[in-house]
């Protein structure tokens, strides 16, 4: 056992109770913080295995940007509040749908905590330097990188089609 392994299952079961926050939060506003806690807690997470780097992105590029978006739509479109056990329409399917899901990736963090063997810190974080993402995302992944623009994008328009003033 590692030193790290306690720091990291804490961090986990922080990461856990921010998303069922998330989930079960009622309010827009508050299920959007919840949802910073659990970028701040990866990011943290990111700092224990090494890799500051990928910490900074991930509180700048998602903690920062993507939540200013979220908020921004929030407040923009006004979402209220549902009242309890008030379902929206046609979405009577997706809470069996998470759930399931939610087993699935459940089995799939114990196999990988308990049965697969972790590769050690050194080599599954050796490649977490600015240049070494950088010339991984300019060469061999460069399409898919521009098709996430392109979709980034293309939900940008949408975002504005859904909300203008007809």
């Amino acid at each position: 056992m590692t030193p790290d392994l306690p720091i990291l299952i804490v961090l986990g079961a922080v990461s856990i109770a921010s998303a069922l926050g998330l989930l079960l939060s009622r309010n827009a506003i508050y299920a959007a913080l919840f949802l910073v806690l659990n970028f701040g807690v990866g990011a943290v997470i990111y700092l224990v295995l090494n890799a500051p780097f990928i910490a900074v992105v991930q509180v700048s590029v998602y903690a920062g940007a993507i939540m200013v978006l979220f908020l921004f739509v929030i407040m923009l479109l006004g979402a209220e509040r549902l009242s309890p056990g008030e379902n929206p329409p046609g979405i009577s399917f997706q809470r069996p749908l998470a759930i399931a899901l939610g087993g699935v990736l459940l089995g799939l963090a114990l196999y990988a905590l308990f049965v697969r063997q972790p590769p050690t810190t050194a080599t599954a974080l050796a490649d977490s330097s600015p240049t070494a993402i950088g010339l991984s995302l300019f060469g061999p992944y460069l399409f898919p990188f521009e098709v996430v623009s392109i979709l980034l994008l293309v939900a940008m328009v949408g975002a504005v089609v859904l909300t203008r003033n007809r």
